[in-house]
């Protein structure tokens, strides 16, 4: 959407003053404030939520949209953990009914990707006592001794936390040792909801906002990006979801540090919050818009793929977000085990591009830190590049 169309859009009559108001900062490129955001969650029509989204995403980036080409590694299921939402994990005590990799099969899945072009490696699992600090260096160094040009990015700040109290060490002599091992970059996982209230109703023993603040805001410290997120659609409220945003926004502030901003959908399946009602995809595209518009700090916004389903993930595209992750490759059951559409979570190149051009948008390969890999603009040149 153009400056015009959007300047027609907010003077139209139908359009309260407070909405207009809110209009008129993202033209001129003002922040919005909190208050400003629950206006748009609780009284803005999604078509004008989704057109002030849209008109900063476009301005960030015009119609490029972004992905990569990834794998993932899911070491354990098993957690000493017990979150209500969670559908992926088993108890340490019910081990039996759950996965752990040893080093060679994790080896293993590295080397299937030999000769490939996959840029970056996600590793992610269940909190298991005998996975520790030392265990998961000895991995990353041998990913990098095999791979040097892969991109780590591994573990959520709720492995961390508990890695570094296990062994006794500091954050930053955590994060240092992890660096030195291999780690390049953090995922955003675990953050779920900010507010303590409700935290202590899903995710009450895993380590509290602002212990993931700070292993976020340390691992920026050490020249690491990572990224952020959010899990809506359960018992929060939109306070709690703004509350959520402006810390990340503070902290965006502070370090510069994040790359992406990513809502995660509750999925209630197999899991203790079975009872709560999964958000409409009216709800689903009014976050990701909300998200854009408050978020002016962050560069980026994805939606995760396997968790929306690929049509709703290609909707999001017009709502705030310019990001659809990566290839994936059927290696993550963190979302499918929750009831997400997608069962077999992988998608070719070529298929993930179509998806995106479908949009009327211009698919570009990234590495995980956002630089432009392959710009996906002729047809012939492409399926070339796609078949690398």
């Amino acid at each position: 959407m153009n400056r015009s169309a959007l300047e027609a859009l907010i003077n139209d009559s139908a359009i309260s003053d407070e909405l207009k108001l809110i209009g008129e900062k993202v033209l001129a490129g003002t922040r919005i404030s909190d208050e400003d955001a629950l206006v748009l969650f609780e009284s803005s029509p999604l078509s004008y939520t989704g057109a002030l989204a849209n008109y900063i995403r476009e301005q960030k980036h015009g119609l490029k949209t972004y992905f990569n080409r990834n794998f993932h590694i899911e070491p354990t299921n098993v957690c000493v953990f017990s979150c209500a939402f969670c559908s992926y994990s088993r108890l340490y005590a019910k081990r039996e009914e759950g996965w752990e990799l040893s080093m060679d099969q994790m080896m293993d899945l590295v080397k299937a990707y030999d000769g490939k072009p996959i840029t970056e490696v996600h590793i992610v699992g269940g909190v298991h006592p005998k996975m520790d600090i030392r265990f998961f260096a000895s991995l990353l160094q041998s990913i990098k001794a095999h791979r040097p040009d892969l991109h780590i990015k591994g573990f959520t700040a709720v492995e961390l936390d508990y890695m570094f109290r296990k062994a006794k060490l500091s954050r930053q002599e955590g994060l240092q040792l992890l660096k030195d091992a291999g780690l390049d970059s953090i995922p955003g996982g675990g953050a779920e909801i900010f507010d303590p209230e409700i935290r202590k109703q899903i995710c009450a023993d895993k380590v509290d906002a602002a212990g993931w603040l700070d292993i976020h805001a340390t691992a920026h410290r050490l020249g690491m990006h990572s990224n952020a997120t959010l899990l809506f659609g359960h018992i929060e409220s939109y306070s709690h979801r703004v509350d959520h945003m402006r810390r990340l926004r503070e902290l965006q502030d502070e370090t510069g540090g994040y790359n992406t901003f990513i809502p995660l959908k509750f999925r209630n399946q197999d899991n203790d919050m079975s009872d709560v009602k999964e958000s409409t995809i009216i709800e689903d595209m009014k976050m990701y818009a909300v998200s854009r518009i408050y978020l002016d700090n962050f560069p980026h916004m994805k939606a995760y793929w396997p968790m929306l389903g690929r049509q709703n993930a290609q909707l999001t595209l017009s709502f705030g977000v310019n990001d659809m992750d990566g290839t994936i490759d059927d290696s993550t059951r963190i979302y499918s085990m929750a009831g997400s559409e997608e069962k077999n979570p992988a998608m070719s190149t070529n298929e993930l591009v179509n998806l995106i051009r479908q949009s009327g948008k211009i698919a570009v390969e990234r590495d995980t830190l956002y630089n432009e890999i392959h710009v996906f603009d002729s047809p012939a040149a492409d399926e070339l590049w796609a078949k690398n």
